[in-house]
């Protein structure tokens, strides 16, 4: 396990915006002096919108939609496949307020308002987006680059985090990445700030990814993801983490064998280091649900 010191945030790579370019009304818009708190949602989307196209030169024709969900779509798309670069405290300003706004009006989710297990008081099942969860630490299941997901409005967890974080997620990545010099291995875990998530830390692992039947290999990776992860919120003294659903999805691991081991490496961690971390297991679907719901009660 190992950490990516959140004090550490640099804006690494080439100022590609530093070649000005103005939006449709002319105005320079990543050099602007502008105050978030006295724009309204619609504003500062559009201000973002912009900011980003100006950045690439080939998004100069993309025309804004004047609906306010197709240009939450263009946004999230822009962020999504925006490579690590400098920009202005403008604009981090401007894009900190939306995502803030944007937590509040979706609905932030408290740990008190979870049921716990009736087994276990400190083990907790949730259905819904684990960005929402305003838990110490949330798990972020990512790839082995480390640096989010760059495919635009794609649905897997690691797309959600770093959408709703914010671009300074992806910087802190690419700097520890770029330092590090390899790949991340699977089964082991990294620490960062939440910045614009209600969870105060993101916790990140690789977990592994199965063709056909997962292997005993394949089953001790995934718990050494869950293992790794709960030793690295027990050394930052966190007092909750929400884990998704590591390696399901996208990395095809059976939904029901990846919740045994789930539960289990948990439990086993909880017993083995006498931790009262209360721990909150995030489903997205029914089936997950319902395969939690039997193995904690």
């Amino acid at each position: 396990m190992s950490e990516i010191q959140p004090n550490a945030f640099q804006q690494p790579g080439s100022a590609a915006a530093d070649d000005t370019s103005r939006d449709a009304a002319g105005s320079d818009v990543t050099s602007a002096t502008v105050d978030p708190a006295a724009m309204s949602q619609d504003d500062r989307r559009r201000y973002l919108i912009e900011y980003l196209k100006s950045e690439r030169p080939e998004y100069a024709g993309i025309v804004v939609p004047d609906d306010p969900r197709q240009q939450q779509s263009a946004l999230r798309a822009l962020l999504n496949v925006r490579t690590p670069r400098q920009t202005t405290p403008e604009f981090l300003a401007v894009q900190d307020a939306y995502l803030q706004e944007r937590a509040r009006q979706r609905g932030v989710v408290e740990l008190g308002q979870l049921c716990a297990s009736p087994l276990d008081p400190e083990l907790y099942l949730w259905q819904g987006d684990i960005t929402r969860l305003a838990t110490d630490a949330i798990v972020n299941s990512a790839n082995d680059q480390m640096m989010g997901c760059y495919e635009p409005l794609h649905g897997c967890v690691d797309n959600a985090v770093h959408t709703v974080a914010g671009i300074q997620l992806r910087e802190v990545c690419f700097a520890f990445m770029q330092e590090q010099g390899h790949a991340e291995p699977t089964g082991r875990a990294k620490i960062t700030y939440g910045f614009n998530l209600p969870a105060r830390y993101i916790i990140h692992t690789v977990g592994p990814n199965v063709s056909d039947s997962p292997s005993k290999a394949d089953a001790d990776t995934l718990a050494s993801c869950y293992h790794s992860c709960l030793a690295l919120a027990q050394a930052h003294d966190l007092k909750s983490i929400a884990f998704c659903s590591i390696s399901t999805g996208e990395s095809h691991f059976p939904a029901a064998d990846a919740a045994r081991i789930a539960v289990s490496a948990v439990r086993d961690f909880k017993k083995d280091s006498d931790s009262h971390i209360r721990v909150v297991f995030d489903v997205f679907s029914e089936e997950q649900r319902r395969i939690y719901q039997q193995l904690l009660s």
